[in-house]
């Protein structure tokens, strides 16, 4: 079966809720504690684009030090953003899922299911 991955953080109910839901599809994933083991700056940048988003769009504000970085500031780059991203791996959102479908920040975790592979002879979960 085709590879999936998932950026993890278990103390996150949402993280936990998708990987449950690629678990419930008969998959088991390559699971990526990124906390204890951080993408690089090109795995990081690449999968924020795969998943279509900007590198604003992959920061957590809530319960990271996002605030007292003045990372609120319109005016910081990508570069700084990612910068302070791999600085503190807590700033990357979660749950990013790698599948064969595409890569989907999946807040909420149900939309990791519009990208796993259906299961041999019938249709996703829901």
């Amino acid at each position: 079966m085709s590879a999936v991955t998932i950026w993890h953080n278990p103390a996150c109910g949402t993280s936990r809720n998708a990987l449950g839901l690629i678990r419930e599809a008969g998959i088991e994933p390559v699971v990526v504690e990124y906390l204890k083991t951080p993408p690089d700056r090109a795995t990081l940048r690449a999968t924020i684009a795969a998943a279509g988003l900007t590198v604003r769009q992959a920061l957590r504000e809530k319960g990271t030090p996002y605030a007292e970085l003045g990372l609120d500031d319109p005016g910081l780059s990508e570069d700084a953003l990612l910068d302070a991203m791999l600085a503190h791996p807590i700033l990357i959102n979660r749950p990013f899922v790698i599948a064969p479908g595409g890569t989907r920040l999946c807040r909420p975790s149900e939309q990791v299911r519009e990208i796993l592979p259906a299961p041999p002879g019938g249709a996703q979960p829901r």
